[in-house]
């Protein structure tokens, strides 16, 4: 088996459908995330009394959709994971016999 060049590589069908796919998790992801972090921070700046009424004793509105933002962003992170895990690894891996590499 002859190695292509980085050409061919690049003009290969698989390896343009995984670039695609890659591209379009990572830009889906990368916008909730931003989605997320954003809206936390604008509700901090533009609505301060809520995110500091009480919910139960010193418990504000805002611990928990602190902790929730976190939580989600390990979520994503674990989607990401999960998919590079399961589909990415697989196509790389078909590429590579494919090249030669």
């Amino acid at each position: 088996m002859t190695e292509k060049t980085a050409h061919e590589i690049m003009e290969d069908a698989d390896f343009k459908s995984l670039a695609s796919q890659k591209n379009s998790i990572s830009v889906v992801l990368a916008i909730l995330e931003l989605f997320l972090y954003f809206g936390f921070i604008a509700l901090i700046a533009y609505n301060k009394p809520f995110l500091s009424s009480k919910l139960s004793g010193a418990i504000t509105v805002g611990i928990p959709i602190a902790v929730g933002t976190i939580v989600l962003s390990w979520v994503l992170t674990g989607i990401y994971v999960r998919w590079a895990n399961t589909k990415y690894d697989l196509l790389v891996r078909k590429i590579k016999e494919k090249v030669g590499g």
